[in-house]
């Protein structure tokens, strides 16, 4: 494990507050299993407003984990406590262990790192929750490469057990182990990814997904044919063109954009079908509209 704070570094149990910055749907559920970690969070996003919206999220997740036996009343209300809205960014630094979660935008998220770095702590781990961006090149715009991880939550992160852990060139050893033990901590299995484009799963995922939007494109099965094929056929719990809307349209296409750019390969080519719904707002669940319409009583297939 790695050494005591004296010699330079710490391990795992020193981690007592972790920062997370973004309260969507992925910040909110990261921030949820890490209070149920026993961890103290402190929550930011862009406004208050925005701040509060996650932290009820939290609450209506944490309720159903209750009504469903997952977890015990006092763990949610314990959980519920550890959990202190940052309105301000530089209140994040202050933590042990920063952890980004916002838009998948590469610029966006090198700026947050940057405004962060002037009040952060000599010893403060960085972490992204990029889904598909490089480590590297993340890291590379902060003051602490050495110190900078990947930490890909899947979503949603208070039901999926697996954190993928991507190293950039430059991160040391002592903090790969001690994001290792810290999603292990939070009751997660951890898979290594090399820092390449969208890393293990949505290396394949995404061009699944695109790949069943250009099925429909071609005119090959309808919204609700693809989808029932790969429920019935290949056993998946959902169908890509529901799991597209339930990511986010935009998610998936700025991840194929990703993978086009960073392997030159044809294949990655997103489905113009693909950039046009993105193009209309149909970004799936969250905007009420993507291969489903979502604004009635059931989903309702869009073509």
């Amino acid at each position: 494990m790695s050494k005591s704070r004296s010699e330079g570094s710490w391990s795992v149990v020193d981690i007592k507050t972790v920062g997370v910055i973004g309260a969507g749907q992925m910040g909110s559920g990261i921030a949820h299993v890490v209070a149920l970690g026993g961890y103290d969070v402190l929550l930011h996003d862009v406004s208050a407003e925005r701040i509060d919206e996650g932290i009820a999220l939290i609450e209506r997740n944490m309720t159903r984990q209750v009504a469903r036996g997952v977890i015990e009343h006092t763990a949610m209300q314990t959980a519920i406590a550890r959990i202190k809205p940052a309105v301000e960014l530089q209140t994040i630094g202050t933590t042990d262990l920063a952890i980004e979660a916002a838009t998948e935008n590469e610029e966006t998220k090198k700026a947050i790192f940057k405004a962060l770095q002037p009040h952060l702590g000599p010893n403060t781990l960085l972490a992204s929750n990029t889904s598909s961006i490089s480590i590297t090149r993340l890291a590379s715009a902060t003051d602490r490469p050495g110190k900078f991880i990947g930490l890909h939550f899947m979503n949603p992160a208070p039901v999926m057990k697996l954190v993928e852990i991507i190293r950039g060139i430059a991160t040391d050893a002592d903090t790969y182990e001690i994001a290792v033990s810290f999603a292990q901590s939070l009751g997660k299995t951890t898979s290594n990814a090399e820092d390449f484009p969208a890393f293990i799963v949505n290396r394949m995922l995404m061009p699944m997904i695109n790949e069943a939007i250009y099925t429909l494109y071609e005119g090959v099965g309808t919204v609700d044919a693809i989808d029932t094929a790969m429920r019935l056929g290949a056993n998946h719990p959902m169908g890509p063109l529901e799991l597209g809307d339930f990511i986010g349209l935009d998610t998936v296409l700025s991840i194929m954009n990703v993978l086009y750019e960073g392997l030159s390969d044809s294949k990655y080519r997103p489905c113009p079908l693909l950039v046009k719904y993105v193009e209309a707002g149909w970004l799936g669940r969250k905007s009420g509209r993507g291969f489903y319409d979502y604004r009635g009583d059931k989903p309702v297939p869009t073509r």
